[in-house]
């Protein structure tokens, strides 16, 4: 089982950014999958998730309206579009899953419930 992260950078407040996040080793359609973060001097926290049953979507406040969360099961990949970013956006971001029932097939309680860890990458948002 594997999650490797990848399209993080510098970007400027007011920038675009599209993280993609490619699944290899397991049955990726049938899980959710979500996106934490890790700002320095701060705990990871859950941004969004992305269901597999109707890719039904959840977003924390932070990031709602700004984030979009997709997948494309094809590709094995769930994306990231981070629109109008701000330079409190700037963290390592990680997407994760959780294969065990009941959670694996939903995002209720994604942020307290992760045993697969992806890579990290790293977005830099200049003022």
């Amino acid at each position: 089982v594997q999650l490797q992260a990848s399209g993080g950078g510098l970007a400027q407040t007011g920038g675009s950014l599209r993280l993609s996040c490619l699944a290899s080793g397991f049955s990726f359609g049938t899980y959710a999958v979500s996106w934490f973060r890790q700002a320095p001097g701060n705990d990871r926290e859950g941004i969004s998730c992305i269901s597999p049953i109707d890719d039904s979507t959840l977003y924390e406040e932070a990031v709602k309206g700004r984030f979009t969360i997709s997948r494309d099961n094809t590709k094995n990949t769930v994306y990231l579009q981070m629109n109008d970013l701000k330079p409190d956006d700037t963290a390592v971001y990680y997407c994760a899953t959780d294969m065990r029932p009941p959670y694996s097939d939903s995002c209720r309680g994604y942020r307290h419930t992760v045993d697969q860890w992806g890579s990290g990458t790293l977005v830099t948002v200049s003022s």
